[in-house]
């Protein structure tokens, strides 16, 4: 920075966050602390065979779920791709039942069915947890339709990573986001390496990915992950864009997984650097830029810090111990749960017609 630029904003005090208790910003920093500890026991345990299939860490992104989430109100809805844990925990959702999913234990959120990628609570406005690159676009696009078509303020947060830019179906979302007036953010969680391959090597674009919204006529920016005050600041003038006017935007939230893509990923340290890696938990790790701002501002100590992080990380041992013992889906389970409205014969099975008569 030169003596002629002028000084870092101070997104403490933008309206939103200056709207903040002390008590509020202690249950951020404590939500994050949770997903990074729940995290931390899924590694533990895919490690120990107790979990299969795939596993996408959310650790270094923490900030991101905890932020945007935070902004939500009944009207609102949340959707995201493979990396769900943490919007997961942050909309809600219990330990013990996503410890069990990915156990693949009855008790678990999809009740065994899904596993890692497909964690999912309706009645808490999450719609998942999707397995397919880019495939949850235009589901979020069509959550936000909803909303329109029933007049209710509110809009739907679209997760994508940085990988999923240049998937056709996320380009046909925004357009007809930005020809439709559909409140939607769509929002690019860009950890720099999509599935391994650097964002310089596989996107092409002249300064940012967000940029792109130009071409669609749609308002985007872009946000300093590492910073919940900054997520929560932007975030929210694009929610409260697609609220009041209907119009859709793109926000680029630049973040870093510590991980690879997903644990199967053995190369994770082969195509970037472990300086790179140790240089972010250093000096931009959501928790520990988080802590301090909390220490200089007097809501929390050092001490009262470290206890939030004790606690974080009893629950999540206990939720291992439920899914543990828990019991597996029998041979019988497997013909349960294909279509909701036919397993509980309500009215709508007999109509076809399910959201937009509610």
């Amino acid at each position: 920075m030169t003596s002629d630029s002028p000084p870092p904003l101070d997104f403490a005090q933008s309206p939103i966050n200056q709207q903040l208790t002390p008590e509020q910003k202690v249950e951020l920093f404590t939500q994050m602390v949770r997903i990074r500890r729940f995290e931390q026991a899924g590694l533990k345990h895919y490690q120990m065979g107790k979990i299969g299939g795939f596993l996408h860490l959310y650790i270094g992104q923490e900030s991101v779920a905890v932020g945007t989430i935070s902004l939500g109100g009944p009207d609102d809805h949340f959707i995201t791709a493979y990396r769900d844990h943490g919007h997961a925990l942050a909309v809600g959702m219990g330990m013990n039942e996503c410890m069990a999913e990915m156990f693949g234990k009855q008790t678990g959120c999809s009740k065994g069915k899904g596993g890692s990628m497909h964690f999912f609570a309706p009645d808490k406005n999450y719609w998942g947890g999707h397995g397919i690159v880019a495939g949850q676009t235009p589901l979020g696009l069509g959550l936000a339709y909803g909303l329109k078509y029933l007049e209710k303020e509110g809009c739907c947060l679209c997760y994508l990573g940085d990988g999923a830019v240049n998937q056709g179906a996320f380009h046909e979302s925004l357009n007809l986001a930005a020809l439709f007036g559909i409140p939607v953010v769509f929002v690019i969680e860009n950890n720099g390496y999509s599935m391994g391959t650097s964002q310089e090597r596989s996107s092409s674009m002249s300064s940012c990915l967000a940029q792109r919204a130009d071409a669609y006529g749609m308002d985007w920016d872009v946000i300093n992950g590492s910073d919940i005050y900054e997520v929560r600041a932007k975030t929210y003038i694009a929610m409260e864009r697609a609220r009041k006017e209907l119009k859709p935007s793109l926000i680029e939230i630049d973040t870093y997984r510590y991980y690879g893509h997903s644990i199967a990923d053995a190369n994770h340290k082969k195509y970037r650097t472990p300086e790179e890696i140790e240089h972010y938990k250093k000096n931009h790790d959501p928790i520990s830029v988080f802590r301090q701002k909390l220490i200089n501002e007097g809501v929390i100590t050092e001490d009262q810090a470290a206890e939030i992080n004790k606690a974080a990380a009893a629950e999540a041992n206990a939720a291992v111990k439920f899914a543990d013992e828990s019991p597996a889906p029998t041979i019988a389970d497997i013909s349960t749960d294909i279509y909701w409205e036919s397993d509980n014969q309500t009215p709508a099975s007999q109509i076809g017609r399910h959201f937009f008569n509610d």
